[in-house]
Formats: C-alpha cells, structure tokens, sequence
C-alpha cells in the first residue's frame, strides 16, 4: 500500500504544490472582493491566509516523521512546501497591514504594543531568509551542513506562530491548541531522535 502511493507520489512533480497554492490564494482574494467571505472579507481573508500558512508549516514538519514511522517519502515536496507557507504567511501580513490596518506608523504601533502581534511578526521575519535560500544555489554557497542549521529555524518559526494564533484569539478555542499540541508533539520526536543519536554515537 505505501510502496503504490511513494510510487504515484514520485510522478506527481512538486511543482503542482506553487499551483495549487497560488489557485487557491487567488480563490480566496476574489470571494474576499464577491462578498463570499461574509460580512467582514478583510478580516476572514486574513485569517485564512494565516491559517492555511499554519496548516503547511505543519505539513511540513511532519514529513520525516511520516517518512520514519510511516515509510511515506514526501520529501521531494517539502521545499514547495515551505516556499508556499511563506507566500500564504506573506499574504496574511500585507493583508493585515495594507488592507485592515492601514498605515505604516499604526502597523508599527501594534507590533510594539499587540504581543500577539509582536510574536507573530517575529515568524515571520525568521521565514524571510529560509524563503531567499530555498534553492540549489543558496544550498551550494552555504554547504549542506550550513544550510541545514539555518533551516532549522523552521522549528521556532512553527512554535511562534501557533502561540501567534493562540493568544489571537478570544476566549476558549480548541483549534489553536491542537495545532500548538501538534508542533511541540513533532519537536519532541525529533528531539528524541537526536537524543537516541547521540547515545548511539
């Protein structure tokens, strides 16, 4: 059963994931402006974008797990992957700054002021500089071992933003829990893995 879908996987290019990703973004911007994402778009907008952008960081986490436990191989899609969460993340910034907020000066009143909004930004900014070497060329310049410490920033970055969606919300949620209690669950096996490691080492 996992050997025909790693097979039907391997011929699905990786490609499809830009655009998919980027159809439905677009999707979501057009109900925004027809009035299909309810009475108040901008704000729904901005919370689909950045839930999406959760969801794939999410993803993306648990491809070695899956491939480890699981023996699913995903790897080939976890570069568009993690190029999309940043498009979806981008999209919720610019959303939230341009669209709901509004002005410069406010924008970085609320950063300051919001820790929600501060520990949000803060995501983000760590997302840049995976996004600008997500490619073969940053990955030779770097070295491997180089290129694979700075992108374990995905893992903070993946903390940050579930406790970004926590603390926005108001009152009792379950979702923002389940999605902080699923990125520290896939933290701890990798943390278990290096532990197990460097005891075998």
């Amino acid at each position: 059963m996992i050997d025909t879908l790693n097979s039907t996987l391997r011929r699905i290019p990786a490609w499809t994931i830009y655009i998919v990703g980027a159809a439905w973004a677009g999707w979501l911007f057009y109900l925004g402006l027809t009035g299909g994402l309810g009475v108040e778009p901008i704000n729904a907008l901005e919370r689909e974008y950045g839930e999406i952008g959760l969801k794939l960081l999410v993803a993306g986490l648990a491809i070695t797990p899956l491939r480890k436990y699981a023996g699913l191989n995903l790897l080939k899609f976890r570069r568009a992957l993690g190029v999309t969460t940043f498009f979806y993340i981008l999209a919720h910034f610019l959303v939230w700054a341009v669209l709901d907020v509004q002005s410069l000066s406010r924008v970085w009143e609320e950063i300051v002021k919001r820790p929600y909004v501060t520990v949000g930004m803060l995501s983000f900014v760590l997302m840049i500089p995976l996004a600008v070497t997500s490619n073969n060329l940053s990955l030779r310049k770097l070295g491997a071992a180089s290129w694979r410490k700075l992108h374990k920033l995905t893992y903070p970055i993946a903390v940050l933003g579930a406790v970004h969606y926590l603390w926005l919300v108001k009152g009792f949620q379950l979702e923002p829990i389940v999605y902080l209690g699923i990125i520290l669950g896939l933290l701890a096996t990798r943390m278990t893995w290096q532990k197990r490691a460097r005891v075998a080492a």
